[in-house]
Formats: C-alpha cells, structure tokens, sequence
C-alpha cells in the first residue's frame, strides 16, 4: 500500500470511527453530540472518500446501513442456543405463586428475599444477533425458538444496532438476544402514509415491526426508524459472562447496543409488584408499546440451579398487564366531517375498558377500510389503543355474527349540511362539497387555534361548538371581533375565564408566518411544508400570488401540494376571507439574515455530493442571498451546484445550455 492510500486508508477508519460515536450518541443514548448539519458534512465525507477509493471501503461503514439489494428469499439460520419462550404471569397472586415457586427450586427459605432484575417487555420482534471476534456476522429472527430467518441485511440498517461492537477484547463469539421494535409514533405516520396510498395498514407497531423487518428489499427497511432494545445471550465463546443480568447489560450498553431505560434490581416479589405498578402508571406516555415487565433472577448461577421446564426457563416470568386490545359490540356507525370536509366513519361501540380507559367511539378510516373488513353495524370486534389517539378497530369476530348486522356505507351527501359528497378519483375518502358548512368551520377554528398553529390558549373544542352554534364565529375573522359580552353569553364564562380568553385572542394576533400558513388548514400542508414555504416566499402575499411553478421552485413542495395551494387561492369567497382576517392578524414574516442578496432572482439546482457542504447548508446559503432553490432542471434554472456523483440532473442541465458550477465557484459567486 502506498504512502498516500494508506493516509486515505486512515481518514477513512478516523471517519467510521467519529460517525460511529456520533450514531450510538444520537440513536442509542438520546444524546446527540453534533447537529444534524455537521454530521451531513462527515457522512458525505465518508462518502465521497469511498466512492473515490472502493478498495478501501469497509463492509462495516455506517454508508452500508440504506439498504442493498432486493433478497429472493431468507434463509434459514440455526441459534447456537435456543431461544425459549416465558411463562406469564396475569395478577399479583400469580407472580407472588412464581416466587414461591422459585425459592423452592433453588431451595431457600421464603423467608429469604430474592434479588431479581426486572424490565420492560418490549412488544416487538424477537430478534438474535451473533457477534463474531465483535463484527455483527448474522441476525435472525425467533422463528420456532430452535431456528429463525436470516434478516442480517434488514438488521444492518437499523443505526441503533452497532456493526461491530466497542471492545479490544470482544468475545470470540457470542449470541445476543433482543427485540425490535417500532416506536408508537412512527407506527401512527406509518398506518397514515398506508391509507394516504390506499395500502393496508398495520394492527399495531409490533406487526409494523415485524412486516418492516421481514422485507425482502432492505431499502424498505432502512425508510422505516426501526429501532432494538437487548437484553439476554445464547451462545458464548471465549469470554466470561459477568455474574449478574444488571451487570451483563451493563456491559452491552458499554459494547454500544441499547438497553431499556426503566430497569431495576429488585429485592423481594414486594418490590417487583412495586416497579410492575410504577411501569403500569407510566404505560400511556412511553415512546414504545410493551405489554408487562420481564422478572428474571438476577444471578446467572440461580438460574442454572432453577433449571427449565419444557420449553420456559424456570427463573424468568413475563409480568403483563391487562390488554390493550378488547371485545366489543358496534352499536352505530355515525359519519364525522373534517376541517377539510373529509368524511371519516366512527363506530359507536358498547362502552368498554381499553387498558384502564372507557372507550365508547372508533375509527373505522374510510369506506375502502370498512368493505375490506367487511365491518357491520351489530358486529362484535376487537378494539385497540394505540398511544393517544382515537381507537380503531383492528378485526370483526365474524363466529359471533347472529344474522341481523346490518352494512353501513358513508351517505352521498354531507350528514351536517346536506351538501354532495365528493370522491375524487385515486383517493379513498369522501369529502363534503359545501361551502358553508357547519362542521368544517368548527374543525377549522379548532385546528387554527392549536397550539402548532396561532396558539390561542383555552379556545377548546366545547368553546368553539358554543361560538360557532351561537351564531358568533361563522369565519376565521369573527374570532377577533369577539366582545367581552359575547363571550359572557357563552355557559360556563364568568367576568374572569371570558377576560382571559379575549386576552388569549389578542396575544395570538401576531403568529410567525410558517403558523399562520399551517393554520389555514390548506389541504397536504402541515407544519414542516408551511415552514418551507415562509422561508421561500418570506410574505404571505407573494404565496398567495405564486403559481403553481413558482410553488414547485420550493423544494419539498411536490405537485399535489402546488395543486391544493393554488386550488385553495383560487376562491373570491376564501379570498375575501383571508382578507378580512389579515386585517386582524399580522403575520410576522422571517428575519431577513443580514447577507448581500447576490442571488436575488436566481434559481439553483443542487445535485451530486459537494466537498464540503450539505445540501441544506448550501440551500441556506443560496436562500439568505435572495436566491430560490429547485428539485428538478429547467430553462428557468439559472445555476446548477454540483458535487461528485452527479447524475441526471447535471446531464439535463448540460443538455439545455443552464450553467454548472462547482463548490468553489459557489464560493466565489457569493462573494
């Protein structure tokens, strides 16, 4: 190897090394140590640096994690020890009988307190990594506890899951056993993209989990933010287990795999009942779905001497709370309209405890969703909460059907205001036509007086049924002409709660532009778009003006958007609303930044990977000089930045004459 590739050789291993920490910072200890900005500019390093010497790139680099190839098939792949099942426990009195039962198998008094290690029991999929001299070499799944499939491809791209462990002096081999999971609000936005495409959805995120991991294409995998929680180990050679499982996570956390963050050694079945409670407490607010604690004893030569029964270790019991999933009775179906006139079917159900709440109400989606579950009114389901939205229900217990459920189809017309109801071609819901409904005002207010949007602090869902019944909110305007006497009108108000809410209004007459955006509630467009679409036009009137080109200028901003946009624009009636509003409320437009505009008018396309920059510094940069940024090339395109790597983009640019610039000109341009 010469001088210089062996300096290329260790830039390349420093820089694996640096995203390396960077990655187990971020994904593992929720503890990022740089922004998003500066580890773009060492991935994109890494990059260029391998693309540019493929004989020295590593099998282990992060860049490897966004997927491979599409697999044919999994192949089988035999656990060096098996992985058994846990027996459960479903009430105190049956892990106060486990306890018993294990001072008996290891012969101590009951008198005598056993120290336990007790967990969460993630609700995912469980997975068995095989570290060899401490490189990831194969992941499988349980499959029969004897042997699973091969998904070491899929596993590799979850950032979580460390390639090679943290150790000079790694086992020579060693199984580890955890589960994969996916967290509760990415399962959400998930389900929500599947019926956007009109997909099936998934029933909860360990199915998610589980379809996500099982992908035959491991990019697939990689765009899902799987994540895994270890725990346990199978085979091990060449290495010394420590005496305790505290202490043996202890050490995969030093080894760089996540461990769960609730934990706890435990003296005695009183303290265990003690955390099973605290953890049950907590259940609603945890960023994953786990369905009880896992109890083990916590000494490893305890658990030899308690042995195994059948295919559960004596010493381990799986602690479960009560289900999150119920059997109930569909008494109604009745229609809900949204702030955009969607129809949304909810069922009315038998009141139920979900988890320790009463649900009375559940989604059923959208008409596709009821015909392919083939959902009746007088059907017994199962229902499910997932985090804290409305539940839905996830199958019909078709065995129970007596003959007289009835079919139920969304009505044609609006069920508020009578108005035709509306499916367009492609999409799986149906909207309501009217312009002066009802219930779209109200789900309009509601949502352009969140917090995410103008903030009017207590104007809640009750309080705009009571102003908009009343007669005295009927457009987003009428709200800032509100009276103290309006107000005092409304039940429930005195002299104080109808004082501090016309102060909340007042407070919410100056929102930042990107929430006023958000605000309007305007068809595909949520918060993320409406920040990108203030920091593009910089005032509400050049967006109301802009045309559908103009609006596809705006990366981030793809044709469905453009089209709601301008569709929403096109309006006299919405028009002169928002007029009316804007002379009540004043959106703040976003601080200029102070550089020259040297790119005023000009548009730039970005494409390859740049020396130095991101993508997103570099668009920062043409943005606070005046100039636009674009996703695609045209004639219209006055500059095309590109980095190595480049694609069709340059070969379309070079085609149409528009000129290329490289890093260094960029550089030069600027100043």
């Amino acid at each position: 190897m010469s001088g210089s590739q062996k300096n290329f050789k260790d830039e390349i291993e420093n820089l694996m090394h640096e995203i390396e920490k960077h990655d187990e910072a971020y994904y593992v200890q929720d503890a990022p140590t740089v922004t998003d900005a500066e580890y773009d500019v060492l991935f994109r390093k890494l990059q260029k640096l391998e693309a540019e010497h493929p004989e020295l790139a590593s099998p282990l680099s992060p860049t490897k994690r966004v997927g491979g190839k599409a697999l044919e098939q999994f192949k089988k792949s035999k656990h060096g020890v098996p992985m058994l099942s846990l027996a459960n426990a479903l009430t105190e009195e049956e892990f106060t009988a486990f306890d018993e039962r294990v001072h008996r198998f290891i012969e101590i008094e009951e008198s005598r307190k056993l120290e336990y290690f007790a967990e969460l029991k993630f609700d995912g999929l469980s997975i068995n990594l095989v570290y060899e001299h401490g490189i990831l070499t194969r992941a499988a799944t349980r499959g029969d506890g004897e042997v699973g499939e091969d998904v070491t491809e899929n596993i590799k791209t979850i950032r979580s899951i460390p390639m090679k462990l943290h150790t000079e002096h790694p086992p020579e081999k060693i199984e580890i056993r955890g589960e994969i999971v996916l967290p509760v609000r990415d399962f959400l936005r998930l389900n929500q993209n599947q019926i956007n495409k009109g997909e099936k959805t998934f029933a909860n995120p360990r199915n998610a989990a589980a379809g996500s991991l099982r992908q035959l294409d491991s990019k697939i995998t990689a765009s899902r933010p799987l994540t895994g929680f270890f725990y346990g180990v199978g085979e091990v050679v060449g290495f010394e287990l420590p005496k305790t499982i505290s202490e043996f996570e202890n050490q995969l956390k030093a080894w760089g795999l996540p461990v769960g963050q609730w934990r706890k050694v435990c003296h005695g079945a009183k303290e265990v009942i003690e955390f099973y409670k605290e953890i049950e407490s907590l259940r609603e607010t945890l960023p994953f779905e786990i369905d009880g604690v896992v109890v083990k004893l916590n000494a490893f030569s305890l658990q030899q001497t308690a042995g195994f029964i059948a295919r559960s270790p004596r010493s381990m019991i799986a602690f479960k709370y009560p289900p999150q999933k119920s059997v109930t009775l569909i008494e109604d179906i009745q229609v809900q309209v949204g702030r955009t006139g969607a129809l949304t079917p909810v069922a009315i159900v038998s009141p139920v405890n979900v988890s320790g709440v009463i649900v009375k109400r559940a989604t059923l989606h959208n008409q596709d969703e009821i015909n392919r579950k083939d959902i009746r009114i007088g059907d017994h389901v199962v229902i499910q909460r997932a985090g804290d939205v409305i539940p839905e229900v996830v199958e019909v217990l078709k065995d129970k059907r007596r003959g007289d459920e009835r079919r139920f189809f969304i009505p044609d017309t609006c069920p508020v205001c009578g108005s035709p109801a509306v499916r367009p071609e492609g999409e799986a819901v149906a909207r309501c036509s009217g312009k002066n409904c009802i219930a779209k005002l109200k789900e309009r207010i509601k949502h352009f007086a969140q917090k995410d949007a103008i903030n009017i602090e207590g104007l809640g869902d009750k309080i705009v049924d009571q102003l908009v019944d009343a007669g005295l909110v009927k457009h987003l305007s009428d709200l800032f002409k509100l009276s103290y006497d309006d107000v005092l009108s409304l039940e429930g108000f005195a002299e104080k709660s109808a004082h501090k809410l016309l102060n909340a209004i007042e407070s919410a007459r100056t929102p930042e532009l990107y929430r006023f955006i958000y605000g309007l509630g305007i068809r595909h467009i949520g918060e993320t778009s409406a920040k990108l679409l203030a920091q593009h036009f910089k005032s509400f009137k050049k967006l109301v003006n802009a045309n559908t080109d103009d609006l596809l200028l705006v990366d981030g901003i793809g044709d469905e958007m453009a089209k709601s946009i301008t569709h929403s624009f096109e309006g006299k009636e919405y028009i002169d609303e928002l007029e009316n509003l804007l002379e009540f409320v004043t959106p703040i437009e976003p601080k200029a930044s102070g550089e020259s505009q040297v790119f005023a008018g000009k548009t730039f396309v970005l494409t390859g990977t740049l020396p130095t920059l991101t993508r997103s510094e570099a668009e920062k940069m043409i943005e606070d000089r005046g100039g636009k940024t674009s996703s695609s090339v045209s004639k219209k395109t006055d500059f095309v930045l590109a980095g190595a790597e480049a694609g069709s983009k340059l070969e379309k640019a070079q085609a149409l004459g528009v000129r290329v610039i490289s890093e260094e000109e960029f550089n030069q341009l600027m100043k």
